[in-house]
């Protein structure tokens, strides 16, 4: 795995082995960032299950200020702190080692990009978006990012966002809401 394009464009990143994470592949992750970018003038991202840190190390890339990673698997920490130096720009990046509904409750600020790749995808993406609408976390032009498995089938609208584009890459569906 890899950073795809950008500043840190062809640098190598590490992933966790084992069942706990299921890795981006370098293919989706250029297809998401193609969809929605493929590159950004400043802004925050949020990543909400960050497992190795990949898409918000890739957004930086890309040209986002600030990226709020979020995971609780101490194995997954170690690894997206080591992606992280890898970057040479530590100060970008914020890693918050707790569980995502617990960040959601810490976290101040707006963001522009919300990464959400929950291992249960349906029910967590629907009130992790309702309660990041509800306490005015998301800027008025944020992209909500949700990869699941292509089986899952989210819904048309989900508090004041609306699906804008929704694609398939193998096994995995991208869906992407907006205002």
């Amino acid at each position: 795995m890899r950073v795809v394009a950008g500043t840190f464009g062809g640098r190598p990143l590490k992933t966790l082995d084992g069942k706990t994470t299921r890795p981006t592949t370098d293919k989706v992750k250029g297809a998401i960032f193609n969809m929605i970018g493929p590159f950004f003038d400043g802004g925050r991202v949020l990543d909400l299950f960050s497992g190795s840190g990949s898409l918000a190390i890739e957004a930086i890339s890309r040209g986002m200020d600030e990226a709020v990673l979020v995971e609780k698997d101490r194995r997954a920490q170690a690894i997206i702190q080591e992606n992280i130096k890898m970057t040479k720009s530590d100060k970008q990046f914020k890693l918050l080692k707790m569980e995502a509904n617990r960040a959601l409750e810490q976290v101040t600020g707006t963001f522009d990009l919300v990464l959400l790749d929950p291992p249960y995808a349906k029910e967590e993406i629907v009130k992790q978006i309702e309660v990041m609408d509800e306490k005015q976390l998301l800027s008025e032009d944020v992209m909500i990012v949700c990869e699941t498995d292509k089986a899952v089938v989210l819904p048309e609208e989900v508090a004041s966002f609306g699906i804008w584009k929704q694609k398939v890459y193998g096994i995995s569906k991208v869906t992407v809401y907006v205002r």
